[in-house]
């Protein structure tokens, strides 16, 4: 028997640090009656929350690997995915995008919009994802929904609009009213598990009035219907309200307000409830693949079950039986039993076990839906493919994924350690597109890349204890980029004679400074001064020219090379030839061009006590950082500023030791800059010296 689809939501979980993500999921999984006790992220109990099922993250107590699971709740089924906050892990939170319909964005009352939300913001808005907001921490001291609604409106420029307001905040906190029921409504039992509606008290009349008319204001917007009679002053049924509601969340246009506090079990049936009716079935949402037989064409999918089967396989785990494979449906079923293509690798194979997941447990099925969210084993895949069914070589559009800022060298302690890196590592690549490695072809040293300290400590931690692999660690590594500061032109001839057929090529123009992107080749020939087949090959020389800078060893980025003359010979011109001869051409011009090493600036942003404000400054500007902003809210406040990367190493024990702890910071790439002389001295030193020991 099929899933009503109509009846189905996927949705995400997302939003800044410790907003208290995964204590939600805890709590819808508990009130779906999924599990039948409650555990908490950094519960004395020992267990851990549920959707944190990896022991690292049970003991950092944050999330790691976004967490999938179907609940029910009355008549819907709903896939919830919980994703990391973490910056680090933001491939995480973009590969759950990609397969969502529909999100939460959970902001903590006293932090508001904090800097990660912002970023989570942004990701939801580049896959079109509708969403609910759920203040969460209504009962922490210095709690104020209301301001958090202005942040939305004001930071992220999202039309937010309250459908509840609550009754007692902070410690007081009783519940909520429902603006659209105009009802009071209470959470009674240890663990908030009977709903009970009342009057409303009676000194919160005119606020509910006041914020009622603002709602029905808002949504006159999405339903003809519903402004007639908010103008007319006549009653407005509930269910057209729903109805407004939904138009304008589904539209992008609007974003319905909750609250509640998920640790003291307020707040949560009435949000499951606003998933159901305001976030997206899947049928609602337009879903494209690329025909890959046909130019890449965009192709609409529908959701009908007897079409053939297109499905995303958008994560990759390593379980105890082998590589579990999450896949999205997006049209056709998917059954056991059957026949599909991987269109990357171009690979058959048979769907062998089908399996729902519930964090980390599961149980199998016979057949997957169209926009249902299941599992499979032991296909050979990477995170991205799309497989597909009746002979269609379609390719779902690709998610972004970032360039990796930071490299560490790992070696591994003894024989059977090195066996063991290299099976971890590939399953790592695999799984997680920012963490990548390679071997340094100089020093021969395994480097990986990722996208911070967190980010490689995880998996460097995960290697100990998931492969029982002993590694020592050099120095973490800058991403540094060369770049030329002024023209330079060139007239270079490469010529080699060595019996036989010899080689010759000129190629003659300059390079410049180029903003736009990191690499741009333009070709100024006239009248074939350099043979047509040849240009390309030019091309070619100067991309492997830019590959590694005469300075410090590092990609050069912001360059254009144009070529306007050139000369070729009749029988010893060949691509061979001109390659080389553009390599030449660039070498010669590229010390005339005043090349100077950028590094990566990042966004750095601190939140924490007000007290702790000034230690925060100076510990940014010891480290050549420059303030962008200072805001301070009560006894909170938070400082954005760009700082080197190079100068962020170890900045967490050193926050930590300046506050006491109390204070927190994120950081994301922002753009490349200009290295200070002294310190690109010291580098360039630096590597002549290491190529001189060579």
């Amino acid at each position: 028997m099929g899933i009503d689809i109509t009846k189905m939501r996927n949705i995400g979980i997302s939003a800044h640090i410790d907003s208290g993500k995964t204590t939600l999921s805890e709590r819808i999984l508990f009130y779906s009656k999924k599990i039948h006790a409650i555990h908490e992220v950094r519960g004395k109990d020992g267990v851990g929350a549920t959707m944190d099922h990896m022991e690292l993250e049970r003991e950092r107590g944050i999330t790691i690997q976004s967490a999938a699971t179907q609940v029910q709740w009355r008549d819907h089924t709903i896939n919830v995915i919980d994703t990391p906050g973490h910056v680090d892990f933001t491939i995480e939170v973009e590969r759950s995008l990609r397969v969502l319909d529909g999100a939460i964005l959970v902001l903590c009352s006293v932090g508001g919009v904090q800097s990660q939300s912002i970023t989570v913001d942004q990701q939801l808005k580049r896959y079109h994802v509708p969403r609910i907001a759920f203040v969460n921490k209504c009962d922490r001291t210095g709690a104020n929904p209301f301001k958090v609604q202005l942040q939305l409106r004001e930071k992220l420029g999202l039309n937010a609009v309250m459908i509840q307001i609550p009754i007692g905040l902070e410690d007081k906190l009783e519940g909520m009213v429902d603006l659209i029921s105009m009802k009071a409504v209470y959470f009674d039992g240890d663990q908030g598990e009977t709903v009970r509606h009342a009057e409303i008290p009676a000194n919160l009349k005119a606020d509910a009035e006041k914020y009622r008319e603002e709602l029905l204001d808002a949504l006159a917007m999405f339903s003809d219907e519903l402004a007639e009679l908010f103008l007319g002053g006549e009653a407005i049924s509930e269910d057209l309200i729903h109805e407004a509601i939904r138009a304008g969340t589904l539209g992008e246009q609007l974003v319905p307000v909750m609250l509640g506090s998920a640790y003291k079990f307020k707040g949560i049936q009435p949000l499951l409830d606003g998933v159901t009716r305001y976030l997206p079935n899947p049928t609602e949402v337009k879903n494209y693949a690329l025909d890959l037989d046909n130019n890449e064409e965009k192709i609409e999918l529908s959701n009908g079950d007897k079409n053939p089967t297109v499905a995303l396989g958008f994560k990759l785990e390593d379980g105890q039986y082998g590589q579990l494979t999450y896949v999205r449906i997006y049209q056709g079923m998917l059954k056991k039993g059957e026949e599909l293509i991987n269109t990357r690798s171009r690979k058959r194979f048979k769907v062998g076990r089908l399996v729902r997941m519930h964090a980390d447990s599961m149980e199998d099925i016979n057949e997957g839906s169209p926009g249902d969210i299941v599992a499979l084993f032991g296909i050979e895949c990477a995170s991205g493919d799309t497989f597909c069914g009746g002979g269609l070589n379609y390719a779902m559009t690709s998610m972004f994924v970032p360039q990796p800022v930071i490299s560490l060298a790992v070696t591994p302690k003894d024989k059977k350690s090195a066996d063991q890196m290299g099976k971890a590592l590939n399953r790592f690549t695999k799984e997680d597109p920012t963490f990548q490695t390679y071997v340094d072809p100089e020093s021969n040293q395994c480097i990986v890349k990722g996208m911070g300290e967190l980010h490689l400590e995880v998996y460097i931690e995960r290697m100990r204890r998931e492969y029982k692999c002993e590694v020592d660690t050099g120095m973490p590594q800058v991403a540094y980029r060369e770049a030329v500061t002024q023209r330079a032109e060139f007239n270079y001839t490469h010529r080699k004679q060595t019996g036989g057929s010899g080689q010759f090529g000129r190629v003659a123009g300059f390079l410049e400074p180029y903003t736009e992107g990191d690499y741009e080749f333009v070709d100024m020939i006239k009248g074939g001064a350099i043979p047509t087949e040849y240009i390309p090959s030019c091309d070619k020389g100067f991309k492997e020219a830019i590959k590694k800078g005469a300075l410090i060893g590092f990609p050069i980025v912001n360059i254009r090379c144009l070529i306007n003359d050139g000369q070729s010979h009749p029988v010893d011109s060949s691509d061979i030839a001109f390659q080389q001869a553009a390599i030449g051409a660039f070498r010669e011009a590229y010390s005339k061009a005043k090349p100077c090493i950028l590094e990566p600036i990042m966004k750095v942003t601190v939140e924490g006590p007000s007290e702790y404000q000034g230690n925060i400054f100076s510990s940014i500007n010891q480290r050549r950082g420059i303030i962008s902003s200072s805001t301070e809210d009560g006894a909170f406040s938070r400082v954005e500023a760009e700082v080197p990367l190079s100068e962020m190493f170890g900045y967490s024990t050193v926050l930590r030791s300046l506050t006491q702890g109390k204070a927190e910071f994120t950081m994301e790439l922002k753009k490349y800059g200009k290295v200070p002389q002294s310190i690109s001295d010291a580098l360039i030193k630096k590597y002549s010296d290491a190529k001189r020991r060579q």
